[in-house]
């Protein structure tokens, strides 16, 4: 089995991530599967202030995102429809990273 360690780097924080396959050519399928880009700040406030974040919403979709934790912004990732193991963050029609501004949950 060979393994790979990836790094990311999300604000000042880096992720390291390990993949593995029975071959290189296996490895780096698994590598091409984490295809997103480092993001060095926040495309709201600017800040370098950025984490992983995931939830669960309604019970059954799964959200992973990276968030800003100064104006609680973030960008989701997205999973294609062939193969649900391979992540990208979500962009705008400009190539931009579609970063989200914090709504405050409506009262009930």
């Amino acid at each position: 089995m060979l393994q790979l360690m990836i790094t990311k780097r999300i604000g000042r924080r880096q992720f390291h991530f390990t993949v593995q396959g029975p071959n290189l050519h296996e490895v780096v399928a698994e590598y091409d599967r984490l295809s997103f880009p480092d993001v060095p700040a926040c495309g709201l406030c600017g800040s370098d202030n950025l984490d992983l974040s995931s939830r669960l919403a309604q019970d059954k979709f799964k959200y992973t995102s990276v968030k800003c934790l100064d104006c609680r912004g973030d960008v989701t990732f997205g999973k294609t429809q062939k193969d649900d193991q391979t992540y990208f963050l979500r962009k705008k029609e400009s190539g931009e990273l579609d970063w989200q501004a914090w709504k405050k949950p409506a009262d009930k």
